[in-house]
């Protein structure tokens, strides 16, 4: 299964909207002085990269990118040759974490700023792997990649999209996300200066600041949270009854120890189920005390009903029922104890 699913680092893992969020196929030359990042996208960017040095590859992280910015990611001169690019979006966005990069597995420090030389065993060090794009840097004075999104935003229109995702996010305005700074957003703005007592000088970078913060501390109170508290790494899944009936919706990769916030709206109804998959290397290991029936796809998935899997290309698993949520907020945790014993995988 595992397997079946490592192709997931080259695209986004947010699951509430099937979006072309990906790098450009090839890296464009830029003006900056090293390698140069920018965040063409409505989303704030974390970003790290990886690049070779003596007979290992240096990895450093991370480098904020608010929408429609630019920045150094790795000071000139540059050695031609392949490096290493990951992103990921801020928790403070809604629709799950962002994912951008590709097959090639690296460490990286999950909870903070970092510079290590990757380990082969990246657990082991008290870190998280993640998969990095393969950049073939071809000039030593300067490099430029872009980060985007379906959109095509310039730099300008990037940010302005941006203000408007997090002012919806935030809770203090919903409406279209087009790039474009009209009557209704500006008045938002100014609501948000007013509330936080901020001049009407602020910065678009401290705003954003401030609104990234906002949006974080909303999205804290509501949402399903899975938390993984066994020794390995586990793959997860969910599904729930929503306004069109039933619907499951996978794969979260959860590290040991890690946690993914799958849902983070507040959450309707009180049916939820879980399924998850822990790697061991004797075999798999799926959840004991399963008995609900649900689709599930061999990559990632949003499947409508929970019927007749086969036919459409899917398969059943066993799900398990969650507590009812808690002021429309629930946290799910697994644990060793909830596993059936290693099953080894048909050859």
């Amino acid at each position: 299964m595992a397997l079946e699913r490592l192709f997931l680092r080259i695209t986004a893992l947010a699951l509430v909207t099937v979006t072309a969020l990906a790098l450009p196929a090839r890296a464009q030359e830029g003006d900056g002085a090293g390698w140069e990042l920018c965040n063409r996208t409505s989303y704030i960017i974390e970003t790290a990269v990886g690049h070779t040095e003596g007979t290992g590859i240096s990895v450093d992280g991370w480098t904020k990118l608010a929408p429609g910015t630019c920045k150094i990611a790795l000071p000139g001169p540059l050695t031609p040759g392949v490096h290493y690019l990951y992103g990921r979006g801020s928790t403070a966005h809604q629709g799950g974490g962002r994912e951008w990069g590709g097959r090639h597995e690296l460490c990286v420090d999950p909870t903070g700023g970092f510079s290590l030389e990757s380990p082969p065993d990246c657990a082991a060090m008290g870190l998280e792997a993640q998969g990095f794009r393969p950049i073939d840097i071809t000039r030593a004075d300067s490099w430029t990649n872009n980060f985007t999104e379906i959109e095509n935003w310039s730099l300008d229109n990037a940010r302005n999209a941006g203000l408007q995702r997090l002012l919806d996010e935030a809770g203090i305005v919903s409406g279209t996300i087009d790039g474009n700074i009209g009557h209704r957003t500006r008045s938002a703005i100014n609501d948000f200066l007013k509330l936080k007592d901020l001049p009407a000088s602020t910065s678009d970078a401290d705003l954003i600041d401030y609104l990234e913060q906002a949006a974080e501390e909303r999205s804290r109170s509501v949402g399903f949270t899975l938390c993984n508290r066994t020794k390995s790494r586990v793959w997860s899944a969910i599904a729930r009854r929503s306004t069109e009936g039933w619907e499951s919706r996978g794969w979260w990769r959860i590290e040991a120890g890690g946690c993914a916030r799958v849902i983070d709206r507040p959450l309707r109804g009180s049916e939820h189920f879980v399924y998850a998959e822990m790697e061991e290397p004797t075999g798999l290991r799926t959840l004991s005390r399963a008995s609900e029936a649900f689709c599930v796809g061999r990559a990632k998935f949003a499947i409508s009903g929970r019927d007749n899997c086969e036919e459409g290309s899917y398969r059943t698993a066993l799900f398990a029922r969650t507590p009812a949520p808690t002021e429309r907020k629930l946290v799910y945790e697994f644990f060793e104890r909830d596993f059936t014993p290693a099953q080894q995988d048909d050859e």
